[in-house]
């Protein structure tokens, strides 16, 4: 086994215990602060795949603002961080018994699959043009319109938290 396999084992490893806690918490900042964990993962695996730019796209965007974005909606959303009662279902079991057998046999289906144990091939150089992508992202007839929705609803969410947080004079007794 490769350094690069045992590193991508790991990292799935790592991936998939942060993504169960996350949705495990009992405290929803600590699901947050799991998730960011999770995203961290992704950016490794962007980083063994050799792709550099999605890398530091996952770091800077969802590590850096929408991670913080979520920690501080939650900060100023909720009044009490512990959530009541049971976080499973009495049967959970039989969910978890379910997605082992269906992820058996997708690995079973996979490993029939030629391409299974192929290594992957270097890119090509054309193929990491940043200035393309730039140009793409700023151009209207691209991805501008996506990428301004995209910032115009995390700035709503974010005032949308703020007025739910705030105080009213009209609810003090």
């Amino acid at each position: 086994m490769t350094a690069v396999k045992l590193i991508f084992l790991m990292t799935a490893v790592v991936i998939l215990g942060s993504a169960v806690a996350v949705v495990s918490a009992r405290k929803i900042i600590h699901a947050a602060l799991w998730l960011v964990l999770t995203l961290l993962g992704v950016a490794v695996m962007f980083a063994l795949l050799e792709s550099s730019f999605f890398a530091v796209v996952q770091v800077l965007v969802y590590i850096g603002a929408i991670s913080i974005l979520i920690i501080f909606a939650v900060m100023l959303s909720r009044s009490s961080f512990v959530d009541e009662g049971s976080q499973t279902h009495r049967r959970w079991w039989i969910a978890a018994i379910g997605l082992l057998v269906i992820f058996v046999a997708w690995v079973a289906v996979l490993s029939l699959w030629p391409q299974w144990s192929v290594t992957s091939t270097p890119l090509p150089a054309t193929a990491t043009d940043l200035a393309t992508l730039g140009k793409q992202l700023v151009d209207p007839n691209a991805y501008l319109l996506p990428f301004e929705l995209s910032s115009i609803l995390l700035v709503t969410a974010l005032v949308g938290a703020i007025f739910t947080a705030m105080e009213r004079k009209g609810d003090q007794p």
